[in-house]
This record gives C-alpha cells, structure tokens and sequence, in this order.
C-alpha cells in the first residue's frame, strides 16, 4: 500500500510535470509574492541587504565546515571562489573611496572567509580539487564584464576609475556564480554541504535583488535617479535580477530534493 502524499510533495510533484514556460512563470508569480510579503514586514531596507549578507555568511560557513571536517574540496568550483574574491575586492576599494559604511565592514568579513576557502582549495586541499569539472574559462565573464563598465557605468560626480570599478563588480558579482554551475553540471550529483552552500549563495543573491527593487519602488524611482543617468540604472538593476534567476533553478530542484528527503542531490540532464 502506497504511503499518502503530504500537501507540499503533491504539490512539487505537479509542477514538476509542467513545462518549462510554466514552471518559469510559477517562479516569477513566487518570487513576486515574496516580494510583496517583504514589503509589508521589512521596513528598513538595508535589513534586507545585511540578511543577504548573512546568509552569505552562512552558505561559506558550511563550506568551511566541508573543508575542516570532511578535508575535501570535491565539488567546489575555485574558480567561483577566485571571482568571489575579485568582486569583493573590488567593491571594497569603492567602498573605501566612495561610502564607508556597514556594508564596508561586512564585505571585509566575507572576502577574509573566500581567501581562506581559496587557500584551503589550492594547498591543503589540492589533491581533492576537482581541476577537470571546474572547466569555465574564466576570461569569459571577466573581459565582458570589463567591457561593459567601460561602455555603461555611473554617472556621478567620483573619479571616472573608481566609477569604472564599480560597474565592473556590480557585473561580475551577477555571473561569479557560472564556474560553480558548470562543475555541477558537469557531475550531475551534489553533495549535501556543496548543495546547502548554493542554495545558500541563491537566497543571498534573491534577498539583494529585493533590497534594490523594493528601494526603487518605495523611492518612486528617485534612487534610479541618484545612481545617475543612461542605461547605468537599469544594468544595475538588470544585474541584481540576472544573479537571481541563475540560480533559480537549482534551488527548484534543491527545495525538491528536501521534501523527497533526499541527501545527495541528482540533477536532471539540462539543468544549470
């Protein structure tokens, strides 16, 4: 006799079944809901971008836990960790020159946490390294990134460098996600610690899109304004939706793997 399907598993089994062009409108009502909900009980909007942070926080902390406790780095992208690295830095500097703030402080942690991931994967961890998984040339996200802040950045009154450098972090930090994406991809089986670490960079990723939509919504596009003129506003916003929907995916089939109270996730051909 078949044991009964609870709500959430009837549910998740339905749209499973869907087509891709619902299941990506089913994301989009979601993440619009979600939306709203924020809206009405967060008040301070930097809450939400310090929650981004946190989470953040989070997801590295289990990937610590991975590397301390289990010694390997099977699965991890150290490419991801690299252009981690290189955004954070990047928008430290900017941070220091332009607007010292909360923001500032908690950058610094994060970076100091992604050095000593990238040095645990390159000395002590190196044998477990998967090198041919993690196949993404970097110089694919990097020059296009480049490019486009020479070609679109903001508008304000700092040094054209430092105005330069933040378009450059704000794009690579939407796309740092891919090389871990292909290693994923490329195994097909995620492991429990690597796969809380994703979904983990997932939600920081929605949390920080949010922040910067509800902002322009409740400051009726004015903060649009204050970031300067041309297309610079809307890559900023384009960039933070982009981050998002990469990782929508994995947190689909992540959330399913829970409720099928599965510990090792299997992703299907064609996902990521």
């Amino acid at each position: 006799m078949k044991a009964e399907k609870s709500p959430i598993q009837t549910v998740m089994s339905w749209i499973r079944r869907q087509p891709p062009k619902v299941k990506a409108f089913l994301c989009v009502v979601t993440a619009m809901t979600v939306l709203v909900f924020l809206r009405i009980i967060v008040h301070e909007h930097d809450n939400l971008f310090i929650a981004s942070e946190a989470v953040h926080a989070v997801g590295i902390s289990v990937l610590i836990y991975k590397l301390t406790k289990e010694k390997t780095c099977a699965g991890i992208s150290l490419k991801t960790q690299e252009l981690t690295a290189l955004f954070l830095a990047v928008r430290l500097y900017c941070s220091f020159v332009m607007e010292f703030d909360i923001h500032t402080l908690l950058d610094s942690a994060t970076l100091a946490t992604t050095l000593w991931v990238i040095y645990m994967i390159r000395f002590n961890l190196r044998t477990t390294y998967m090198e041919d998984k993690d196949n993404f040339a970097i110089y694919y996200v990097v020059v296009p990134c480049a490019v486009v802040s020479l070609l679109i950045h903001p508008s304000t009154r700092h040094h054209i460098i430092n105005r330069l450098f933040w378009a450059f972090c704000v794009y690579l930090e939407a796309v740092s996600v891919l090389p871990q994406l292909r290693v994923m991809q490329n195994t097909k089986i995620v492991e429990p610690f690597t796969a809380h670490y994703v979904f983990a960079l997932g939600i920081a990723r929605f949390l920080s899109c949010a922040h910067w939509i509800l902002q322009v919504l409740d400051s009726r596009g004015r903060l649009l304004t204050a970031l300067g003129y041309g297309l610079w506003p809307l890559m900023v916003l384009l960039s933070e939706i982009i981050q998002t929907f990469i990782l929508a995916d994995f947190c689909y089939y992540y959330v399913q793997s829970l409720m099928g109270g599965q510990l090792v996730l299997r992703l299907p051909s064609g996902v990521v």
